[in-house]
Order: structure tokens, then C-alpha cells, then sequence
């Protein structure tokens, strides 16, 4: 670039820096008193209307076996459900993995449905306009059933080592544009498009967000789950894609919790 082309580019820089950060500041009180307005009235999510789809698909009998996911042990014992989100992800004998809520839906759906593990965990996302699928709407009535409570997964001896995975994963750069998660969650003042990034490296800041996962969001019109929220950003970092209920990813959401733990719950949240 030539000298008085440099020049006239730091003085248009000048010019706007001063504006930029008032501006980005207003748009995010805009966006919070949005988000505050759909809050203030519980009836105005529409992800409920997919707790309640996920109530139905665990209470009917389906599958090539025709029972119910009420055998289903997500912790606490067959069948309960209370509570169970807020203490995943967790260690599992029967799987002999630690495993987050969508990963035991699926392998409870494999196992005691009968269903083709295979089937399920191809296309697992929903595209943009269409409902979450049946293991995102399980997984909502799920931690809709852990509202109010604080995470309290378990830190055993498996848990702390998935959980250390996550961490390095998180902090790791890989891929063409050499990004890690932790180059958009790991310092303050981080934005895309005016939106504010989670310090999720931060506990103080994880425990303001990890538990309003799944979520709806508007922007897409639909329930996207945790694991689906991390798909789409190894997706938008470039990275190869991140498998459904793969150990990277529920490594990803142990060390997620384990930063939020005796954070509130309030599933499913609304995102922009």
C-alpha cells in the first residue's frame, strides 16, 4: 500500500474507532433487553414446545424392541429424571464411558430401543429452520427437568480426565486458521458481529451461560442442544467435523460444566 494511501486508511480507522465501541455497546443492551423480554415470559420460547415433544418420545414405547426410554438410567436411577442433567456429564458402568445427556440418550436408544446407532448419529443437527431432532428433544426435557438447580457433575477419577481432555482440546490450535476455542472464549472484549463472546475460560463466566444449553435460538429457528453447538463451531473454525457423542466432544462439554459447576440451569434457554 502506498504512504498516502496508509495514511488516509489510519485516519478513516480513527475517525471510526471512536464510534465503533459505543455502538457495539448499544447493540448488546438492544440484544440483552430482548432476551430479557422473552424471560420475562416463559410462554415466549418455543423451545418448551420441544421439552414437551421430548417428554412424549421418552414416555412412548418406540423402536425395534417397542418399550419406552423410562429404563433408561441417566444417573439417579431407571427411569428418573429430576435432577439428572444438572449432575452430567458423568462415568457409566453399563457404558464404561463418561458421557453427557445427548451421548446416554443415544446409547440408551441403541440399547434398550433397538434403534441403529448408525441411523441416529448421521445428520444428528438439525438444518436451519427445522426442529431439533429426537435425541436434541429428549436431551431439552431432560435439562428442562433440572431448571432452578445448580451443575453438580460429579469430579471422580474418569470425570476429571475427560474433563482435562476438554481443556486441552479447548485451548488447542488446529486446523487452516489455526483457531483453538479458546481464541474466541478465552480473553474479554471478544465479538462477532457486534455479539459479545462468553469468557468461557473464566468460571465466574461459564456459570452464566452453560446452563441456559440446549437453547433456543432465533436466529436459526430452532432448539440447538450443546453438542450441536459445538459441531457448528468446529464447523465455522474450519476444523474436521466434530462427530456426535465422539469423546472429543463430550470431553468439550465435561470441561464446559466442570468450568460452570454450582452455576444455574435454566434450559432451554433463548440465544440470538
Amino acid at each position: 500500500m502506498k504512504p498516502r494511501r496508509m495514511l488516509l486508511a489510519a485516519a478513516c480507522i480513527a475517525l471510526i474507532l471512536p464510534f465503533a465501541a459505543p455502538a457495539q455497546d448499544e447493540t448488546e443492551k438492544g440484544l440483552e433487553k430482548y432476551r430479557q423480554m422473552l424471560k420475562e415470559d416463559p410462554w415466549s420460547n418455543p423451545g418448551f414446545l420441544d421439552a414437551d415433544r421430548g417428554e412424549t418420545l421418552w414416555m412412548t414405547p418406540r423402536g425395534p424392541k417397542n418399550v419406552s426410554l423410562e429404563a433408561c438410567d441417566l444417573g439417579k436411577g431407571p427411569g428418573r429424571v429430576d435432577g439428572a442433567f444438572a449432575e452430567l456429564p458423568r462415568y457409566f458402568a453399563d457404558a464404561d464411558r463418561v458421557m453427557d445427556v445427548e451421548t446416554r440418550v443415544l446409547w440408551c436408544m441403541a440399547t434398550l430401543q433397538g434403534f441403529s446407532r448408525e441411523q441416529l448419529t448421521t445428520k444428528p443437527h438439525p438444518a436451519g429452520g427445522q426442529p431439533v431432532k429426537e435425541i436434541g428433544a429428549i436431551a431439552t426435557f431432560i435439562a428442562s427437568k433440572s431448571n432452578g438447580l445448580a451443575f453438580a457433575a460429579p469430579l471422580g477419577p474418569k470425570e476429571k480426565e475427560m474433563a482435562a481432555l476438554g481443556e486441552a482440546l479447548f485451548v488447542r490450535r488446529s486446523g487452516p486458521f489455526d483457531f483453538a476455542c479458546a481464541t474466541c472464549h478465552a480473553e474479554e472484549g471478544r465479538r462477532i458481529r457486534l455479539q459479545g463472546l462468553p469468557v468461557l475460560a473464566q468460571p465466574e463466566a461459564a456459570r452464566k451461560v452453560v446452563g441456559e444449553w440446549p437453547g433456543y435460538r432465533v436466529s436459526a429457528s430452532h432448539v440447538m442442544t450443546m453438542q450441536h453447538r459445538l459441531y457448528d463451531c468446529y464447523w465455522q473454525m474450519r476444523m474436521p467435523e466434530l462427530e456426535f457423542g465422539s469423546e472429543a466432544s463430550v470431553a468439550l462439554v465435561a470441561y464446559l460444566v466442570k468450568q460452570a459447576q454450582g452455576g444455574p440451569i435454566s434450559a432451554p434457554g433463548l440465544k440470538r
